[in-house]
Formats: C-alpha cells, structure tokens, sequence
C-alpha cells in the first residue's frame, strides 16, 4: 500500500518559516520524481516545486523563488519544503505528490498552512 504523510504544516506570522515534511512508504522512493502542490480556499491547485527522482534538478514556482527550498532524501525516503518569508498568499492546503510517468502518481491527504498576523 503506497502511502504519502505531510507533516509539519501549522500558522506562522508573516516573514516566518515553516518545514514540511513528506513520508512515503509502499513505492521504490528514488524511482519517483516529487512534488508539493498548494490548494487555497476558492483556488485550484497549484504547482509549487518539484524535484527529479535523484535530486539533482528542482524546480520552482515564481510566486515562490528564493524563498522555499525543495529537497529529498532517497535513503529515508523524505521529502522536504523549506519556506522562508512566508506570505499570507501562501496560505494553503500542500500536498506532496510522486510520479512516475503518467500512471503511477501518488498523493498524501495534505497538511494545512496559515501565514497571518
């Protein structure tokens, strides 16, 4: 059984930081490329960072370069999104998310994020 568990999520005031984490078990965790996504009330979800199933390439949304740092650790099977700066448009549901190719896609039930003073 393939399972993602974010964690980390919470409220924070603006300019704060949070770590989320992702857990995967049930998949060969380095053969899949990651992903967080966010969802805000009202909106659709959206790509936020990704990274390749080796770690060597990320990639970002604009609205947040320079302040969230995506990373992966193959041997424990983690997934990691650093957010500095945080905004209250970052508020959100984020969701972690692996890939492999189109048919193996795999999503955990996503941890809440509240950015306001």
């Amino acid at each position: 059984q393939v399972r993602l568990v974010e964690s980390g999520g919470g409220s924070v005031q603006p300019g704060g930081s949070l770590r989320l984490s992702c857990a995967a078990s049930g998949i060969t965790f380095n053969y899949y490329a990651m992903y967080w996504y966010r969802q805000a009330p009202g909106k659709e979800r959206e790509l936020v960072a990704a990274i390749s199933n080796g770690g060597s390439t990320t990639d970002y949304a604009n609205s947040v370069k320079g302040r969230f740092t995506i990373s992966r650790d193959n041997r424990k099977n983690t997934m990691v999104l650093q957010m500095n700066g945080l905004k209250p448009e970052d508020t959100a549901v984020y969701y972690c998310k692996a890939a492999l190719g189109e048919r193996q896609v795999y999503w955990g039930q996503g941890t809440q994020v509240t950015v306001s003073s």
